[in-house]
């Protein structure tokens, strides 16, 4: 076989399973819908409140549900079907969008019904997110799984990037004309969330097609095995590492939920802008990810990971400093191609570091901080705002996130020495840096 048929091979090795395909398909128009809607939703609020604080309570109200239920959803994950939890979650999820798309169309500014709709799809993402993370090992053999994190991540960045575009330019079009004004009330938001629900509900109808390998393990529900998850990633160096990271980083250096008032108020480029603004990092990390397709990481792992989201917090600086559109894009489009990287790395880890039989409640408690980072991380940045102003709060927070990396080189040894992504290589590592500590 050719050098060049052999790299397109292994590079897209993880395509032979059936099941992945289908598992890609349903993810990419799942999260497309999902990014759709929070630019529906952050613009619809904003709009109301005219609040970087309300703005900010959109997050808490995805975070929440993680605090009350992310020990018993990982729990779950581990003990009944995972297909089944993900079909139900998004079941909920179609519910909840198609409450959002009514209280649209009626012209609600209650707010705070807009958040207790949130919660409930916080709650879907909650159990379904451990479940999905878990079902990915099962969908392709062992040797393809760092291919398939790839991919998996490359499909969720083109999601990011085409979704808020998508949301974005949905709020800009207008119906009035079409169709006699038959769905004239369908402008803005409600077609959004339109658009939304219709992805949805074809995920669901492609999930339903994998039939993943191997079966739940049936443990009884007891304290001990629920809190199993958290005292392995407490006691895993590389997972502990790499997911408080990820949490730190990206809880003070996010940007996201703050951009439809840069997008209205420094940037002066509205809701066509917000689209764009928020697809540029997923340009950006959908750049890198096919680039490691072609050449994947091999060596020096961990320590690409701290040096990229070291970058990741400059960016950020940056985009906070910009008061030109085209800048602040690129700004953007570095952060993503940096967090990219960090993804492909602490997604290896976790599941390449972690048992077959409690990838759900680590997944789970890997949710917990990618909420923390993410949905809590928008309250966060909302309230920042409102203490110090919008500028100032993405400009302090770039700043802690590149304090916080250069802290956990320090404090994590294992995780900057991390080399390669297999499995007895991560253990090798974790085994040795245990030893010295236990030495110590």
């Amino acid at each position: 076989m050719p050098d060049g048929e052999s790299k397109q091979t292994s590079a897209t090795v993880a395509w032979g399973s059936r099941d992945f395909r289908f598992y890609s398909a349903a993810r990419l128009l799942g999260v497309m819908g999902g990014e759709a809607q929070a630019v529906g939703v952050a613009w619809q609020v904003y709009q109301i409140t005219h609040s970087a604080l309300m703005l900010g309570y959109t997050g808490l109200a995805l975070f929440l549900p993680g605090i009350f239920f992310v020990l018993v959803a990982g729990h779950v994950a581990d003990r009944y079907d995972r297909r089944t939890i993900v079909l139900i979650c998004y079941s909920v999820q179609s519910v909840a969008t198609a409450l959002l798309l009514m209280i649209s169309l009626h012209g609600t500014r209650n707010v705070w019904l807009i958040y207790g709709i949130l919660f409930l799809i916080g709650t879907g993402r909650c159990f379904s997110g451990p479940a999905m993370s878990s079902l990915v090992p099962t969908l392709v053999p062992k040797e393809h799984f760092v291919n398939a994190v790839t991919w998996g991540a490359s499909i969720f960045q083109i999601a990011n990037a085409s979704g808020p575009m998508v949301g974005g330019f949905l709020f800009t079009i207008s119906l009035s004309g079409l169709f006699g004004g038959r769905f004239a009330e369908l402008n803005g938001a409600p077609l959004v969330y339109c658009f939304t629900l219709a992805m949805l509900l074809i995920y669901i109808v492609l999930f339903s097609l994998i039939k993943p390998r191997g079966a739940a393990e049936k443990k009884g529900f007891t304290v001990k095995t629920m809190l199993a998850g958290l005292k392995y990633v407490a006691g895993t160096r590389l997972l502990l590492g790499s997911m408080s990271l990820d949490l730190f980083a990206v809880l003070f250096g996010g940007a996201v939920s703050l951009m439809p008032i840069f997008a209205v108020d420094v940037l002066h480029s509205g809701a066509h802008g917000l689209g764009v603004l928020r697809a540029m990092p997923s340009l950006g990390a959908l750049a890198v990810s096919l680039t490691l397709l072609a050449v994947p990481l091999k060596r020096r792992a961990g320590r690409t990971m701290l040096v990229c989201v070291g970058m990741f917090g400059a960016a950020t600086v940056v985009f906070g400093l910009s008061r030109n559109f085209w800048l602040s894009c690129v700004a953007l489009v570095v952060t993503g191609a940096t967090d990219m990287i960090s993804v492909v790395v602490r997604s290896s880890i976790l599941q390449l570091a972690t048992p077959p039989e409690m990838r759900g409640r680590v997944s789970s408690v890997n949710w917990l901080f990618l909420g923390a980072s993410n949905e809590f991380g928008e309250y966060e940045s909302g309230l920042t705002a409102h203490w110090w102003g919008a500028v100032r709060a993405v400009v302090i927070g770039g700043v802690a996130s590149m304090a916080i990396t250069g802290m956990w080189s320090v404090f994590f040894p294992a995780l900057r020495e991390a080399d390669r992504l297999t499995p007895e290589s991560l253990i090798e590592v974790e085994k040795l840096f245990s030893a010295a500590e236990e030495v110590d």
